[in-house]
């Protein structure tokens, strides 16, 4: 039995032009922070699911307030208040600092130490919420940005200096929180702010003792 070749014209010798391949427009986009942006995506879905069960879920899981101890979604509030946010005004007040300042911190700790620095800062400011403002709740991820704040001013400590400009920022920020909260009477926990921006300073102390990584140059 003789086979045949599916191509048997005198052309097939030589190459055929292909089509240009056009690019994908999604590959021109890089993920550069994946916790950050992992942060707003999950905001944003417990924004959404708050807005259709009537703010039920936001009361259940994002948001803090003084409860038992035996609950064990009280320890799922003391992370999860970080996510909730009572409106999107205030989903995007909160997120566009977060998406500035999160891939600076990120790419500067690593995607790992700033995860921990969030749960920290949520776990801090919700317990000491509980502690002191038994009657209300707390939301929001205002105290992450503070932390992000102060952490970011950490990324240009080198050995033996400190940057005027993170002194400055420590003093604008903790003087408006202190002065606000003197001051002024409204909804918004200045308390949470403080906490935040201490445990930035206090991030930024201990990752900038870290060792960091050489970054390999490749050819």
């Amino acid at each position: 039995m003789h086979t045949k070749n599916s191509d048997t014209s005198p052309q097939s010798s030589y190459p055929s032009a292909q089509p240009a391949r056009s690019k994908n427009i999604l590959s021109v986009f890089r993920i550069n922070a994946p916790v950050v942006l992992g942060f707003a995506l999950l905001s944003l879905a417990a924004l959404i699911l708050g807005t259709v069960t009537g703010g039920g879920t936001t009361r259940l899981f994002f948001s803090v307030y003084r409860s038992s101890l035996r609950d064990p979604l009280t320890y799922v509030r003391l992370v999860g208040h970080v996510l909730g946010h009572s409106s999107f005004a205030h989903f995007f007040s909160n997120m566009s600092l977060l998406l500035l300042l999160g891939p600076i911190a990120e790419e500067k700790y690593g995607s790992r130490n700033l995860l921990v620095s969030m749960i920290l800062t949520a776990v801090t400011s919700g317990a000491l919420h509980c502690l002191f403002s038994a009657d209300t709740a707390l939301l929001g991820a205002s105290g992450v940005v503070f932390m992000l704040i102060m952490l970011s001013g950490f990324t240009n400590v080198k050995s033996g200096t400190i940057p005027l400009t993170l002194v400055l920022v420590v003093l604008m920020y903790f003087g408006q929180e202190v002065w606000n909260g003197v001051v002024q009477k409204d909804n918004i926990s200045q308390l949470t702010h403080i906490v935040g921006g201490l445990c930035g300073i206090a991030c930024g102390i201990v990752l900038n003792r870290l060792p960091q990584k050489k970054k390999e140059n490749r050819p």
